[in-house]
C-alpha cells in the first residue's frame, strides 16, 4: 500500500511539473507572437515616400507615422544662419544642417513646414511616450530600434558661443512654437535615455530641422 501511494504521489508530482512546463511554453509562445505582431504593426505604419526639394534638387525619404508625414532625415538646405557640424561639409551630408530658430522657421520646402510643439507631442505619443526616443533613433551610430523609420542620428548641436558639441551622444530639433521672445521649444534625445525630451532654448542656438507635410 505504501508503494502504491508513493507511486501515486510521484505521478501527481510528474503531472504537476509537466503542466508547469506546458504553461511556461505557452506563455513564451504567446509573448513571442505578440512581439512579432507589434513589430509588424510598426512596419505597416512606416509607409515611406520620396520628397524632392525643387530649390536645390536634394531628395529626402519621408515616412507616414500615424496621420503625419515626416521627413525621415534632417533638412540639408543651405540658408543664412545655418551650419554643418564643425564646419565640415561631410557632416551636412550625414546629419543635415544646424539652423537657428529664425532660419529654421522658413527653411522647409513648399508643402512642408517646421513642426509645432503639438505636432512633436503627437509624434512622441504615437511612438510610445517613455520609449519614443528608442523607437525613433537610428539603429546606426547609437542604441536605436528605428521602429518607424524616423532614423534620428546623434548629430550634436551648435551654440551661440560658436561651439559645436555632443556629436555621437545627442541631437536636438526645433519646433515652430515660441516659449517667449528669446526662446523656442525643441525636442532632443541623448544616448543614455529612451525618452524624447522637451526643452526651450535660446533661438540663436542651432539645432536640426525635420519638416512635416502641410
Amino acid at each position: 500500500m505504501q508503494k502504491v501511494c508513493q507511486n501515486l504521489a510521484d505521478n501527481i508530482y510528474y503531472l504537476y511539473i509537466m503542466n508547469r512546463i506546458f504553461f511556461i511554453f505557452c506563455f513564451l509562445f504567446l509573448c513571442m507572437a505578440g512581439c512579432k505582431e507589434k513589430k509588424e504593426q510598426a512596419q505597416i505604419q512606416a509607409e515611406t515616400f520620396l520628397l524632392s526639394d525643387s530649390r536645390d534638387g536634394q531628395e529626402y525619404k519621408a515616412v507616414k507615422i500615424g496621420q503625419q508625414i515626416w521627413m525621415a532625415g534632417n533638412l540639408n538646405y543651405k540658408t543664412d544662419d545655418s551650419w554643418c557640424y564643425g564646419n565640415e561639409e561631410s557632416n551636412c551630408e550625414k546629419y543635415g544642417r544646424l539652423y537657428t530658430w529664425n532660419a529654421a522657421k522658413d527653411a522647409c520646402p513648399d508643402g512642408w513646414h517646421l513642426p509645432s510643439r503639438d505636432e512633436w507631442n503627437e509624434l512622441v505619443k504615437i511612438a510610445g511616450d517613455n520609449t519614443a526616443a528608442k523607437k525613433l533613433k537610428s539603429k546606426t551610430l547609437w542604441n536605436g530600434a528605428d521602429n518607424y523609420e524616423f532614423s534620428a542620428l546623434p548629430g550634436g548641436a551648435y551654440y551661440n558661443d560658436g561651439s559645436f558639441n555632443f556629436i555621437g551622444d545627442y541631437s536636438s530639433w526645433w519646433s515652430a512654437t515660441e516659449h517667449n521672445n528669446n526662446n523656442a521649444y525643441n525636442r532632443y534625445m541623448n544616448s543614455i535615455s529612451e525618452v524624447m525630451l522637451e526643452n526651450n532654448n535660446e533661438k540663436n542656438h542651432a539645432y536640426y530641422v525635420r519638416c512635416v507635410q502641410d
